[in-house]
């Protein structure tokens, strides 16, 4: 039988561990990127954070929420351009809570309804251009992709920073068609590019021709030049050209 001394002892031993105990897990410490959204008989009170928070149990529930940006791979997607053109897409995006109420209230997991919307959100921006401007207009892409997903998440409390398309995978037989357009593509430069070249030099010709014609000493000059240049090899043959207005002379006294 214990002492009457004891047992008062132990009577306020029980009640003093069992408020320890309550106000031990009633204190809470949030880190400076965290919130807690607390809720009191089911209905929401505040939302408190950082630091020492003082949450009762059994009255009152917390969620954490992380503030932080957060990295979203969205999965790769298959993808039919306007131009019927099937494509593999995968992209990266990169987003975070600024209303921690917000986020816990107004949707259930943040996360994954982010990231669904996402998919959806690429396929559907990436279908209504061609393969051509996927494959040269990514930073116009992504800024359309991240306007509709911020615009979209913004009920959620969520923002989103930005949007990066990481890379777009193509079949064999579009790879090696993409081939050949563009080995045509420089074939048809090459030939524009010989062609003004030749137009340059008959320009030119054309230029030269009607200067001789005003100055018929330049033409003889151009002689002698040609055959300083013939002089020079070593060669046994040395062609003398003929001027031209003694060829014109010789037709007119020609009986």
């Amino acid at each position: 039988m214990l002492a009457p001394g004891f047992s008062a002892f132990y009577g306020l031993l029980v009640p003093a561990f069992i408020v320890l105990a309550v106000l031990f897990y009633s204190f809470r410490i949030l880190r400076e990127y965290e919130r807690g959204v607390v809720f009191m008989l089911g209905r929401l009170w505040r939302v408190k954070g950082p630091g020492l928070i003082l949450v009762i149990p059994g009255i009152q529930q917390m969620v954490r929420v992380d503030l932080r940006t957060r990295l979203l791979d969205v999965p790769p997607q298959d993808v039919i351009s306007r131009d019927n053109v099937t494509v593999r897409v995968n992209a990266v995006v990169y987003y975070r809570v600024v209303d921690a109420q917000k986020a816990i209230v107004q949707v259930e997991h943040f996360d994954a309804a982010t990231s669904q919307l996402a998919q959806t959100t690429l396929r559907s921006v990436l279908g209504q251009h061609d393969l051509d401007q996927m494959l040269a207009e990514r930073e116009k892409l992504n800024s359309d992709i991240r306007e509709i997903l911020d615009q979209q998440t913004d009920g959620w409390g969520i923002k989103v920073s930005i949007v990066e398309l990481k890379q777009v995978d193509l079949n064999e037989s579009m790879v090696r068609a993409i081939a050949k357009q563009a080995e045509a593509e420089r074939i048809r430069r090459a030939k524009v590019i010989d062609a003004e070249g030749e137009f340059q030099a008959a320009q030119r010709l054309a230029d030269a021709g009607a200067l001789f014609a005003q100055r018929p000493e330049a033409m003889q000059l151009r002689y002698f030049s040609a055959l300083q240049n013939i002089a020079g090899e070593k060669s046994s043959t040395i062609v003398f050209p003929i001027p031209m207005n003694l060829m014109a002379l010789m037709e007119k006294i020609k009986p």
